[in-house]
């Protein structure tokens, strides 16, 4: 299996994990001051870990043409996303809002496809709408429907329409460091979420509700986070988008083995698991191949010397596998399996 598949499945799992675990805070702390801490969790944990790696702050890396993706993906992804999605809760039942959520994953495809030209065959798109189609029937609603106005529905469109931004504009920069592409994302929506939160006139809960808080933040949105960077890094966003569309099952799953929700037994459930499974094999089975040209390109990531990276170093490189520097591609033209990566970004 493809290691950047893994690392979308794993994001997946983090984050659909984190759902349950969440509602759990929920009766302790309000939404929007819960959404703060686990984006500060995320924001913080993370910085941590980048600076105990290198040793002392370094710069990010980015290059300056990348950093007008960086910060329109924490406006759309880190500030304006959770507050559409928490006023678009305020008008809607849950069963509506899980339901809209599952836009995320079809929009983040739609845009990756129109307007940044990422190819996709029809066993993606087979694949997108079986994963789709599961996770409808894994939020529908079972009772009698709650009649919800029109403004709640439209703001977690907006919400899922912000977050399918971020996830292509993030992979612009998706060869950038994921730590600090994560850990600053988390700091900046941790901060605006946690500081409107305070300035509505709500307090911090006490240590015992604000570790686990952060914690839940650090795994199920900030290392969920790195995955997601790391898989659009090998997958591009139309393909990382479909995977991480298996977080709603996953956190139907989790709700069922550790929260005894025996509601999500229901045909429904096996239903949705059947479809999201159908959706993943097609995605896991496809082979994608064709005579391509690479053009001159110079960036820096983490890499090893394989048939995309045969170029010279400096005396002093000790041969380490795998190692980042600043590189440059020549042109080349070949044939192999490949997906849309930050090197196979390319017309067809």
């Amino acid at each position: 299996m493809n290691l950047s598949v893994v690392y979308a499945l794993l994001a997946a799992l983090l984050f659909g994990a984190s759902t349950p675990l969440a509602k759990l805070l929920l009766g302790d702390v309000p939404p929007i001051l819960l959404a703060g801490l686990l984006y500060l969790g995320s924001g913080v944990g993370l910085s941590t870990a980048r600076l105990i790696r290198d040793r002392c702050w370094q710069p990010s890396g980015l290059a300056p043409a990348e950093w007008p993706w960086l910060l329109g993906a924490m406006l759309f992804g880190g500030v304006l996303g959770p507050v559409a999605l928490l006023y678009g809760l305020v008008h809607s039942s849950a069963a509506t809002a899980s339901l809209l959520l599952n836009l995320e994953a079809v929009l983040t495809a739609l845009l990756a496809w129109v307007v940044f030209k990422e190819n996709a065959d029809r066993r993606i798109v087979l694949g997108m709408l079986a994963i789709v189609a599961g996770g409808v029937l894994l939020a529908w609603p079972t009772g009698e429907a709650q009649q919800d106005s029109w403004l709640g529905p439209l703001a977690i469109s907006v919400a899922c329409l912000c977050w399918a931004i971020d996830n292509n504009l993030t992979r612009h920069v998706s060869a950038s460091d994921a730590l600090f592409i994560a850990g600053s994302k988390g700091l900046v929506a941790g901060g605006v979420n946690t500081l409107l939160a305070l300035a509505l006139g709500m307090t911090l809960p006490g240590v015992a509700i604000l570790l686990p808080a952060m914690t839940l933040g650090l795994l199920g949105y900030g290392v969920s986070l790195v995955m997601f960077v790391l898989a659009l890094r090998g997958l591009g966003a139309a393909r990382t988008g479909a995977y991480f569309s298996t977080a709603p099952f996953i956190g139907a799953a989790v709700a069922l083995l550790l929260l005894g929700e025996s509601e999500s037994t229901s045909s429904l459930f096996w239903a949705a698991a059947a479809m999201m499974g159908i959706g993943v094999w097609l995605h896991l089975t496809e082979q994608h191949g064709h005579q391509h040209t690479h053009n001159d390109l110079e960036h820096a990531h983490s890499h090893r010397h394989d048939a995309h990276h045969q170029h010279p170093h400096d005396a002093g490189w000790a041969g380490d596998e795998p190692h980042s520097h600043q590189h440059r591609h020549l042109p080349m033209a070949h044939s192999h399996h490949h997906f849309p990566d930050i090197h196979h970004r390319h017309e067809h």
